[in-house]
Order: structure tokens, then sequence, then C-alpha cells
């Protein structure tokens, strides 16, 4: 039986300018709002892309680019994972609101296990969010590894 789950044996560089997300569940938006508005200047040097409505409050509150995608219960979750499966994210600030159930929980489940899997740093309140983003490696390449998913597909078809 071939292994479940793939190495981490393939090297990925992420750019020194990074690619961030920003998503927060409705009841977190406000929170996300401030804490971007602290970190203005440092998302500026950066990236940005978004789900929705917190895309749209960021760049018009903050006056910043950002790529908007769907509303996370319209499949802006997914586009999410899916910009981590193509390695085409770097970093994912979701503030989630542990208080409220959300109709779209398993895609929620399914976006954090994509970042996991793909080795995605990953905030999810302010605290996690801060030290992320004034880690000396936000602005600097970074070298990590990531599943060797060639290969593992490459095994699992062979059996």
């Amino acid at each position: 039986m071939t292994n479940p789950c793939p190495s981490r044996t393939v090297m990925r560089i992420l750019p020194a300018r990074k690619r961030i997300a920003l998503i927060a569940h409705d009841g977190k938006k406000t929170e996300l709002m401030e804490w971007a508005g602290r970190w203005r200047e440092t998302l500026a040097r950066h990236e940005l892309v978004g789900t929705g409505t917190t895309a749209g409050r960021v760049a018009k509150t903050l006056s910043l680019p950002v790529q908007g995608l769907m509303s996370g219960p319209l499949g802006g979750d997914q586009q999410i994972g899916a910009l981590i499966t193509e390695q085409r994210l770097d970093l994912l600030i979701f503030f989630w609101d542990p208080f409220s159930p959300q109709p779209h929980d398993p895609d929620v489940k399914a976006l954090l296990r994509l970042a996991a899997l793909w080795n995605i740093p990953v905030a999810c309140n302010a605290a996690s969010a801060d030290f992320m983003v004034s880690s000396p490696w936000l602005e600097s390449a970074y070298q990590m590894t990531i599943p060797d998913a060639d290969s593992w597909v490459s095994d699992r078809t062979a059996s």
C-alpha cells in the first residue's frame, strides 16, 4: 500500500514580497479591520487577496489594492484553498469566529487542512497575526518544504 500522505521533499521559496490572504467571519470583521489598520504600511508592501466583504472593506478603508474573491459561503474559502494548492499564496490571516457556527464550516475545515498540508503559515487572531507580520521572514525570501505531490500521485497511480 502506498503512503497515505506525501513526503515533504520539495523545496519552495516564498518571495520577499508575500501574497497574503485576509479572511474574517462576520463576527470578526471589525477586529480584522482594526488589526489591518495598525499594520497598513506593512501590508501595503505585499500582495493582498481576500474573500467577499472582507476584501472590499480592507480595500476601501485602508486604500489598498486587494484582489477580491467570492464570499466564503459562496466558494471564496475554496478559491483561497486553490491558491494555496497552486502555490500562489504565501500567508493566511483568517480571523474565524469560534462562537458562531458557519453554514460553510466544511469549506473552512478544508481550507485549514490545505494550509496545514502545504505548510502555509496561518494566523487566526490578532496576536498570532502580530507575530506573523512582525517576523523578520515577512520581508525576506523564505525556504520551506512542501509535499512532493507529483511523486505521490505517480506512486498512487502506479499501484
